[in-house]
């Protein structure tokens, strides 16, 4: 079975942080974009083998992430 998750990447000092939306738990670092993501893909075979030998059940992915432009300028106080 194929499962798609959602990684957020963040510029750290030291390269990259990945975390699953769907799943926070699963996080790792690489020095770049590329090492990050192999390291993510990783973890989270790792976090679905320990799930599996504890009977957790494994969080779905399919999260929808959506960037939402806002003019920084043009927002206005309100009384």
């Amino acid at each position: 079975m194929l499962s798609n998750y959602t990684v957020k990447y963040t510029k750290i000092d030291s390269g990259y942080m990945g975390q699953l939306i769907e799943w926070p738990e699963v996080v790792t670092e690489g020095k770049d974009i590329d090492e990050c993501r192999a390291m993510v893909r990783d973890a989270i075979s790792e976090m679905i083998l320990a799930y599996q030998q504890q009977g957790k059940e494994i969080p779905l992915g399919g999260c929808l992430i959506e960037q939402v432009p806002i003019e920084v300028d043009n927002v206005c106080q309100t009384a």
